[in-house]
């Protein structure tokens, strides 16, 4: 009986320390989810979002600059899984990033690493 008190403390504590992480529920739901491009490369790159047969472009990151972009709304609904395309201006190969979980109110950072 003490194992289970102690088990559910500790779960009661894990829950409130990812709760208070994130801010209230409430206030997340009404900021836009960010994505913040630092484009080490040479080339200008047209950014995407993208999910399931999806995708959305989100705008231009300059080259050799930090772009922020705010995401639309009806991309960041809840939790969702998104990839991001830097497909460049004037280049022949765009570049597509692993899936990653996305909440309203995140700020996610994209590196294009310079060529």
């Amino acid at each position: 009986m003490r194992i289970r008190s102690i088990f559910f403390g500790l779960l009661f504590l894990g829950i409130a320390a990812c709760a208070s992480s994130r801010g209230s529920g409430s206030s997340d739901q009404s900021q836009p989810a960010v994505l913040e491009v630092d484009n080490q490369g040479f080339l200008d790159m047209t950014v995407y979002a993208a999910r399931s047969a999806q995708r959305v472009r989100v705008g231009i990151a300059t080259g050799n600059t930090k772009t922020k972009f705010t995401l639309p709304p009806g991309l960041v609904s809840g939790l969702t899984s998104l990839r991001f395309v830097a497909d460049p201006i004037g280049g022949s190969r765009a570049s597509v990033s692993q899936e990653i979980t996305v909440a309203p109110g995140d700020t996610v950072v994209l590196t294009i690493p310079p060529i």
